[in-house]
């Protein structure tokens, strides 16, 4: 699948939480990270999903918020990734961030220059990225 969203994960679908509008989709990574998507109910329908199901989870890079693990943050978003700066890329503007996630995967983010200086950023230090269940992109294989 070619998209533009940096961020693609494949796992297997763990649980289906039915709303009258909205359900909620738990995806286990093969590494055993976890991620909650938010999509309507007729996207649930349209794209065939069921637990035990494949699917595949995008998030786009600018969408995920970034912090220190010992900060003590507390967000309401559900999606909580743990891991390792593995690059960083200074740009004019942003600053492109690529992390070594804890279960395997990698996961880029976007964040301005101030904060990636603020945050103390630094290849091999530890991150935690932050990115609520409605920015998760839901797609299957076709």
């Amino acid at each position: 699948m070619l998209t533009s969203a940096r961020n693609q994960f494949v796992g297997q679908i763990t649980a289906i939480r039915e709303g009258a509008v909205n359900d909620e989709i738990d995806i286990a990574l093969a590494g055993g990270d976890q991620l909650v998507a938010v999509i309507t109910r007729e996207s649930t329908r349209s794209l065939g999903l069921a637990t035990g199901g494949e699917a595949i989870a995008l998030v786009k890079a600018p969408w995920v918020i970034l912090a220190n693990p010992s900060s003590g943050v507390k967000l309401s978003t559900r999606n909580r990734l743990e891991g390792t700066v593995s690059a960083i890329n200074h740009g004019a503007v942003n600053t492109e961030v690529h992390i070594a996630l804890k279960g395997g995967d990698a996961l880029t983010a976007i964040v301005t220059q101030e904060s990636a200086r603020e945050l103390g950023l630094v290849e091999g230090g530890p991150v935690v990225a932050f990115f609520k269940a409605s920015h998760v992109i839901v797609g299957v294989r076709g």
